[in-house]
């Protein structure tokens, strides 16, 4: 008897460990093999998402068997079941829809015109009330030295509808490492969480080529996937005789649904190359911006499912010139059009947290939804141990 007891318990307790396992998934390009970034894996049984680092890898935790979504714009969706998931680290292969960019759509009303109706749809396609639970994670680089590092998971409550959304924010759990340099902090750039969300939510990041000068400065283009029926996509590129230092935005949206799926754009380096400098104390010379953001809708919900930033710029100081680079990174684990209920004496009401507390309950980046890179992995290592 003791001995079928001691068996029950082994069963038991090795069935604990199987429900309850971290895995690992590396994403890579059917034809050339390399990692595929920025792809979502979402686990149907908790409505867990993840995101794709720039290797490829996505970890978590799984706790009993699951379907597995992966998606991702430019590749055919997957679905594969956790059972099929025998090794600690499996590869999956994904099968790009995109290879063939070719078609040009020749438009009655001007893209631009296009643009700002796919725009104005999305905002009031978003769904709201609405609660985002967020991975958020900077790291802030110094004259070529990582010298600070945050992360958090963070609670958006997100109310209203169309120009007035409104955002209540929880902060669950933070982390902060490295020194603020007096004369930097107010550089560092990182999001400004009052109002980054309501910002998303409004496709703010577009607005330069939605105003009317913009067809005076950019080129737009609407082309079609031939392997991809549902989404068309947009290039917006800046013209030659056009001044300033300008981006080139590239939105795919669902051309049936008339919603943006990605939004994105980065300084162009024609751009970059022909700007002139600025020499007066305290301005900024910018060599780099991005951001991408994705939006997921799962036929009933659409939401904000990450973003990225990216900015580097030279400051003029009275001493010098300090390069200073901010990357940033907002990856939407759970969302649920349910209310939590909160006091409001529990609001964050801060812009960043920088200045925040430490406040470390769990592990909690090691299942955040974005995996580290061994690269971002070091540097958090090298600030750890240094503070």
């Amino acid at each position: 008897m003791k001995k079928v007891l001691a068996l029950l318990f082994l069963i038991l307790l090795s069935n604990g460990y199987a429900q309850n396992t971290e895995i690992s998934i590396v994403l890579k390009d059917a034809e050339t093999n390399l990692p595929i970034e920025d792809a979502t894996v979402f686990i149907l049984k908790s409505k867990q998402s993840f995101l794709s680092n720039a290797q490829g890898v996505v970890t978590f935790v799984l706790s009993g068997t699951s379907n597995i979504q992966i998606t991702h714009t430019s590749y055919t969706t997957v679905t594969i079941r956790s059972t099929t998931l025998k090794d600690k680290v499996t590869v999956v292969v994904l099968k790009s829809n995109v290879q063939n960019l070719d078609e040009i759509i020749i438009t009655k009303q001007h893209p631009q015109k296009i643009l700002k109706s796919i725009v104005e749809n999305s905002i009031k396609k978003l769904s709201t009330p609405a609660r985002l639970k967020i991975y958020a994670r900077e790291f802030f680089k110094l004259n070529g030295n990582y010298s600070y590092y945050n992360d958090g998971l963070i609670n958006f409550q997100i109310s209203g509808k169309e120009k007035n959304f409104k955002t209540d924010i929880l902060v669950e759990q933070n982390r902060s490492y490295g020194l603020l340099d007096t004369d930097v902090s107010n550089d560092l750039l990182g999001y400004n969480l009052n109002d980054i969300m309501e910002n998303y939510y409004n496709f703010k990041y577009l607005n330069p080529i939605l105003e009317s000068r913009a067809k005076k400065d950019y080129d737009f283009v609407v082309k079609s996937y031939s392997a991809n029926n549902d989404y068309y996509i947009m290039f917006v590129t800046p013209l030659d005789k056009a001044k300033g230092l300008l981006d080139d935005y590239t939105i795919l949206y669902d051309k049936k649904k008339k919603i943006i799926i990605e939004a994105s754009s980065s300084v162009s380096p024609s751009k970059v190359a022909n700007a002139k400098d600025k020499t007066t104390v305290g301005s900024k010379n910018i060599y780099k911006s991005l951001f991408k953001n994705i939006y997921r809708n799962d036929g009933s919900s659409y939401y904000l499912m990450s973003s990225k930033e990216e900015i580097g710029f030279e400051k003029i100081n009275k001493k010098g010139t300090s390069t200073i680079e901010v990357r940033n990174y907002f990856v939407t684990t759970n969302f649920s059009e349910q209310k939590y209920s909160f006091s409001e004496s529990d609001v964050f009401k801060d812009k960043t947290l920088f200045n925040k507390k430490n406040v470390i309950l769990s592990d909690y980046w090691n299942i955040s939804g974005l995996t580290a890179t061994d690269e971002e992995q070091g540097i958090i290592n090298a600030i750890e141990e240094e503070h």
